[in-house]
């Protein structure tokens, strides 16, 4: 009888929240993220191929937005789609129906990235206009971070040194004593692997004070007071991992060992990845709290990179982890109004929810949700694609099912400086 109980519970956790109240056709679970990934790029990349971002984008502010240049609407947008849709296009074409749509994906945004360093487009970014552009060029520059191949060595030389130079730009901007020292950081990261003149200190100086900001279990204060928010899974994680990375990449010795700092800093990745997956309910939702919840599937990001990074630690299976996010994107996409009109995301969590926007938010803002896609990188015949689907942790837990305990983890990997 329990057995029985487990797999028509299973068989329930698994089914998309449209099937339960709709006879529809189910979409194999890569389909479905590739289908939700080119909805939420289609807009964005062929407007801005063309050139014709800022004419065709339905824009929406906080009701609080501040008195910035709104024109860093277009860079958010483009900054924070690309950091999350860059591992999918770094896959071989192929004459799928995904591989088409994935080619013209790459396509579109490498005549984006044209455009937006080309003084003479109309989609040129507002490099520099606001203290906003680190943030987002920071994005920019982790894209390239990730599909290196497949968007940064096919640009042009102009296009090149035209980044380079807007890049090194940004250093005139003094960031907050917060994970914006990260924004810098992966910023100088990307010149130093370019093989571009970059700034060490800033590096260091940013992987210093992320060592000093680590408060222990997989979290990181947010500068030196710990607020309880997503921005371990928005920044932290990710950014200081692909800080490290660059540095080792572009094979920079200094005081700081690049390689045993990102082993420690993984290690702190895949724990947080097993809160992350333990935070997913039975029925795919998972906490909503802090500030930038607007960011909405950005929330799960390092989950994703673990994933994606083929990094997962043991606690977690691919079948695991694949059911559990497929089962969030179905419960915040298949019903909700996320996207407006004219296919832009609207500001919200699980819909159209303008009081939740906070005073720097937006629409541009929430393509951080992109972020989750990243195991789209994997090809189709990964085993986080093929393996069956299992259940995570919360279902387990809450069907009366054999789960497994969490406990603390501490830093095995003790640091000094090289010299």
């Amino acid at each position: 009888m329990r057995k029985i109980y487990f797999i028509l519970l299973l068989a329930f956790v698994m089914m998309p929240a449209q099937a339960k109240k709709t006879k529809t056709t189910e979409l194999a679970d890569r389909e479905y993220w590739c289908t939700q990934a080119y909805k939420m790029a289609q807009p964005v990349l062929e407007n801005m191929a063309k050139g014709e971002l800022r004419k065709n984008m339905k824009t929406e502010f906080s009701p609080s937005f501040d008195n910035r240049d709104r024109s860093v609407a277009y860079m958010e947008t483009f900054g924070r789609l690309m950091v999350g849709i860059a591992p999918w296009l770094t896959l071989p074409d192929d004459d799928t129906p995904e591989g088409l749509q994935r080619k013209q994906l790459r396509e579109w945004a490498l005549a984006a990235h044209k455009n937006a360093v080309d003084p003479e487009s109309p989609d040129y970014l507002c490099w520099g206009k606001s203290g906003q552009n680190l943030v987002d060029a920071a994005f920019i520059a982790e894209s390239f971070l990730r599909a290196w191949d497949a968007l940064w060595k096919p640009l042009d030389e102009t296009t090149k040194q035209r980044y380079v130079q807007e890049f090194q730009a940004l250093r005139k901007i003094d960031p907050p004593y917060t994970n914006w020292l990260l924004f810098s950081s992966t910023i100088e990261g990307l010149l130093a692997k370019a093989g571009a003149q970059f700034d060490e200190y800033r590096v260091n100086m940013t992987c210093r004070k992320v060592e000093e900001w680590y408060v222990g279990d997989g979290w990181y204060a947010d500068g030196p007071a710990f607020a309880f928010d997503y921005y371990s899974s928005y920044v932290f994680h990710p950014m200081y991992l692909e800080t490290l990375l660059a540095m080792m990449d572009a094979k920079r010795s200094s005081r700081i060992d690049y390689q045993k700092y990102y082993e420690r800093a993984l290690r702190r990745a895949q724990k947080y990845a097993i809160i992350l997956e333990r935070f997913i309910s039975p029925d795919g939702t998972f906490p909503v709290f802090g500030r930038s919840v607007t960011y909405r599937m950005a929330a799960m990001q390092p989950l994703a990179l673990m994933a994606w990074y083929q990094k997962l630690p043991s606690e977690l299976s691919n079948g695991q982890v694949r059911a559990a996010l497929t089962k969030v994107l179905h419960r915040m996409f298949d019903f909700q109004e996320n996207y407006n009109d004219a296919g832009y995301l609207t500001i919200g969590f699980c819909g159209s929810q303008l009081d939740v926007a906070d005073w720097y938010t937006n629409n541009g803002s929430l393509y951080m949700a992109s972020m989750a896609f990243m195991p789209l990188g994997l090809p189709a015949n990964h085993p986080f694609w093929t393996d069956a689907p299992q259940p995570w942790t919360q279902v387990k837990a809450w069907g009366g099912l054999p789960f497994p305990k969490d406990h603390r983890w501490a830093d095995e990997i003790q640091i000094k400086d090289r010299w």
